[in-house]
């Protein structure tokens, strides 16, 4: 049985997680392994010096830290309509995560505390009048490729919502995070996300701060976060879609869904995986105008949440495209682009990784 088609809308609210689309952009706003990664991929930024006032440390989870010293710049894009105007924004000094929080991280978060996520929890009934109470079961949306698609307007074709599916299971129960403890954490909802950072004595990041990391200290007119050119030498920098979207992975980066932390080479300011691979829950609710009356010190998002595509739901800014990513149907791993989430609708393809104050 379709379980995701036959629960009620509100259910299947990750329809626009990640902004999906091109076309849908322009309606609402006018605008395994094939390869082996290694340490030998050049770095996209060797022609970058890394800033010697940097400074690293360990986290209360364990995980590394690099200091972002605090600046000024352009924030925004111009191929996307809602992360325009460009326009400066000036951030303080803070910590981030090196890379994307992993299965292990998660795994001692849990083992901790005994926390369990969105996806994990019974449905509430009175939250889904009309559907019958066999189907509320946990679980979660699962990326499952079709065999054909009826062009790229309905995202049902390739989505499912998958009886318990979770960050142990992440693409259903017989899937499995072991031997993949170094891939980064998924099926987590914006709570889950939020729970972990406090656990550990961290936040989630701000989209300003997130943006600023990303493009560290990079033009505002290159196309990527790495640059102008999609490849280096012939080798991916992240881990996109490559192929025909949704139908056909070629899996040129050599993976077909999360690659390992640190797989693909850091930016200029020590971070991995600013694009690609999973997207990242940022702090920030989710308003297509909130460009317009930004603060320029230090913004943290508009008050409330409003996204003109499902004015019901409540959404947060995600960041970085995933593993999903392509030029066919999302561009959003791009520089200065924006994605949005459903709070409550997690996916195999969302993770998130902390920040704290540099106090």
């Amino acid at each position: 049985m379709n379980f995701i088609k036959t629960l009620p809308l509100a259910f299947v609210l990750f329809a626009a997680c990640q902004s999906g689309a091109k076309n849908h952009d322009k309606l609402i706003y006018p605008d395994s392994a094939a390869v082996c990664h290694t340490a030998t991929i050049p770095s996209r930024f060797s022609s970058l010096k890394q800033d010697s006032s940097t400074s690293r440390l360990v986290g209360d989870d364990q995980g590394e830290m690099v200091k972002i010293n605090g600046g000024t710049f352009e924030m925004g894009s111009t191929s996307f309509q809602d992360a325009q105007p460009l326009h400066q924004v000036t951030v303080e000094s803070f910590y981030m995560d090196v890379h994307e929080v992993t299965n292990a991280q998660f795994e001692a978060f849990v083992k901790a505390t005994g926390y369990k996520t969105v996806a994990e929890r019974p449905l509430n009934p009175q939250d889904f009048p009309g559907a019958d109470p066999a189907l509320l079961v946990p679980g979660s949306a699962v990326f499952k490729a079709p065999q054909q698609v009826q062009g790229l307007q309905t995202h049902l074709q390739w989505w499912e919502y998958v009886p318990d599916a979770n960050w142990r299971h992440p693409e259903g129960p017989n899937s499995s995070i072991k031997g993949k403890e170094n891939h980064p954490v998924t099926q987590l909802a914006y709570e889950d996300a939020e729970a972990y950072a406090k656990w550990a004595g961290k936040r989630l990041p701000t989209e300003a701060e997130w943006e600023y990391a990303a493009k560290a200290g990079k033009h505002q007119n290159e196309t990527y976060y790495w640059g102008s050119e999609k490849l280096e030498d012939g080798k991916w920098l992240a881990n996109i879609y490559q192929g025909e979207f949704p139908t056909k992975n070629t899996k040129e980066d050599g993976f077909e869904t999360t690659s390992p932390v640190k797989s693909f080479p850091a930016n200029a300011y020590g971070l991995y995986d600013m694009e690609g691979n999973v997207w990242e829950w940022c702090s920030d609710f989710y308003r297509p105008d909130y460009y317009q009356s930004s603060p320029k010190e230090n913004p943290k998002g508009p008050s409330d949440s409003y996204d003109p595509q499902e004015p019901g739901a409540v959404k947060r800014v995600q960041r970085g495209g995933s593993f999903l990513c392509n030029d066919q149907y999302c561009e959003r791993y791009k520089a200065g682009s924006r994605g949005k989430g459903e709070i409550n609708s997690p996916t195999n393809n969302v993770g998130f990784r902390c920040v704290k104050g540099a106090e």
